[in-house]
């Protein structure tokens, strides 16, 4: 960066202020970080991939702090739940106390159906398929075999 991009850089940073949670502007226009408006300029796909990766890791460090038997599950198994802690958040996978129960144990069709018998199944719906699929069987799974799943199940 060029003495004169640094010099910018930190005058914008001392006007602008850093807001690491999305605010109004003057304008109204929801806002974040060093005056980025995200209504207008948005996120790039490389910003949201960044974002992405910081989440999964943190998203990780909580499950894996609070939910002791998820160092016993193997990578799909794993990873449904990590999915399940992105959409319904950390405190909401422990509100799933018998699939919880269910996989302190290893009683994972246990898991798969009371996830797929949850209120949240019927609110993401095809989600809800694959990750209790990606539970119950232990691996991920197509397209089709979800389709197929839903066709003889739904």
């Amino acid at each position: 960066m060029s003495p004169e991009t640094q010099k910018l850089r930190a005058l914008i940073q001392k006007h602008e202020g850093l807001r690491l949670k999305p605010y109004l502007c003057s304008e109204g226009r929801s806002t974040i970080g060093y005056g980025r408006c995200l209504e207008t300029t948005g996120i790039t796909e490389k910003e949201a991939e960044y974002l992405l990766d910081n989440d999964i890791m943190r998203v990780y460090g909580e499950c894996h702090k609070a939910y002791g038997w998820l160092g016993e599950l193997n990578q799909a198994r794993k990873a449904a739940i990590l999915s399940m802690a992105f959409n319904v958040g950390v405190a909401g996978v422990g509100k799933f106390w018998r699939m919880c129960a269910a996989l302190g144990v290893g009683d994972y069709g246990t898991a798969a159906h009371e996830m797929r018998s949850s209120l949240w199944a019927k609110q993401v719906g095809r989600r809800a398929t694959e990750l209790s699929l990606m539970m119950e069987r232990g691996n991920y799974v197509s397209e089709k075999e979800i389709d197929e799943w839903i066709r003889n199940n739904g």
